[in-house]
């Protein structure tokens, strides 16, 4: 059997057997198959949570999409996030002609026909995607959105050989190293603690013989981690909000409000230019998003309309009344849930899918409503200085 990217630790009276896999790799589901069937584990523990494992066993994880609901709830933000990020591994995999997430498939499969226990390792993804939200600054965000947004544009091409040698642990530590430089605050809730949580999940599966398929990045960490003890309950607490965002939420539509009564106060006439240059602003900026998103004509008007007033309300989001109109008179179809996949794997599908379309209004609108407000405030202040 090939030992290569294959782990091998002894703990207490548990043999650990940890299978380094690259997510879109064929060698690597074939080697999950073979590992299995010859060690005949106790238990197999796959980098799955809930969600995903139901999402991969149904394969139906769009179609139950309340769209309305993502809306409501303030995730259509994450959900665009998410999707951006599975269509890169979807379109490395589609280059290669297999299946995304083959080898955590294998591993279930294998799983199952030895009568092994299967052990979902990972973390809630929505816990991780809440932590690494939490974990970073208004700068780290925009930097975090950026990246993601151009992978989404991005046609690079990666060979199934080049795929293989990012298992190998000088390339890997090499990675990890530059993920780190990049986005130090982003490695610690996406690999850090996910290999303290993992490790905990693989030490605590039954039996005495136990295979753990897992990405390759989390081979390092996991060797470390799997000597200590980690609390679970711990690692999954979604962090406390910050009261300082609020505040500051909550002061800027004061103080504008504030400046422009006190002008309409002392200058009835500057008022009056300062409030038409807020909505200008504001609503044309929103406007611009809602439109780039190809929002249908009643969408872009009330991004126009509500950006002007939610600006002032830290509760409200122009995206949101824009999104609501767009799914109220584009409403998704079930072909565009099911679609929903393949479309997101390139530029042309995000904006043709409904669903996403939807998606992209809500976030677009509300990046334009947040530049207007920035140019709108600024001039309000330009004005209520030239009053003075």
């Amino acid at each position: 059997m090939n030992e290569e990217n294959i782990t091998r630790i002894n703990l207490d009276d548990k043999e650990l057997i940890l299978i380094g896999t690259a997510h879109v790799s064929r060698q690597s589901a074939e080697q999950v198959k073979e590992v299995i069937e010859y060690e005949r584990p106790d238990s197999v523990c796959v980098e799955l949570d809930q969600q995903r494992y139901e999402s991969i066993k149904e394969g139906s994880q769009w179609k139950e999409t309340d769209i309305f609901k993502v809306i409501k709830d303030k995730k259509a933000t994450l959900l665009l996030m998410n999707l951006a990020i599975s269509s890169f591994q979807k379109r490395m995999a589609k280059q290669l002609g297999i299946q995304a997430g083959q080898e955590m498939i294998q591993g279930i499969e294998s799983a199952d026909e030895m009568g092994a226990e299967l052990v979902l390792a990972d973390r809630n993804i929505q816990v991780t995607f809440s932590r690494i939200w939490g974990n970073l600054g208004m700068g780290g965000r925009a930097k975090l959105l950026t990246q993601i947004s151009l992978s989404i544009f991005s046609n690079e091409k990666i060979s199934e050989e080049e795929l293989e040698k990012l298992k190998t642990q000088d390339m890997l530590n090499s990675i990890l190293q530059d993920f780190s430089d990049n986005f130090p605050r982003l490695k610690k809730p996406l690999i850090d603690e996910r290999d303290q949580y993992l490790s905990q999940k693989i030490k605590n599966a039954p039996g005495k013989k136990i295979v753990a398929v897992l990405g390759a990045a989390h081979i390092p960490g996991i060797k470390e981690e799997i000597h200590k003890e980690h609390d679970l309950k711990k690692l999954t607490a979604k962090p406390p909000k910050s009261k300082v965002p609020k505040i500051i939420g909550w002061s800027i539509p004061v103080v504008i409000l504030a400046i422009i009564a006190y002008t309409f106060y002392t200058n009835p006439a500057a008022g009056t230019q300062q409030t038409i240059s807020w909505i200008l602003w504001n609503g044309s900026f929103s406007a611009l998003g809602a439109a780039a998103a190809l929002g249908h004509p009643l969408a872009v008007l009330t991004a126009f309309v509500a950006a002007p007033i939610t600006s002032l309300n830290p509760l409200l989001a122009a995206g949101w009344f824009a999104g609501v109109v767009q799914a109220y008179f584009r409403r998704p179809n079930v072909s565009d849930f099911e679609t929903l996949s393949d479309d997101v794997t390139s530029v042309k599908g995000f904006w043709d899918n409904k669903v996403t379309r939807i998606l992209l209004i809500v976030v677009l609108a509300n990046l334009g409503s947040s530049l207007g407000t920035v140019i709108g405030g600024a001039d309000v202040l330009r004005l209520f200085f030239d009053n003075l």
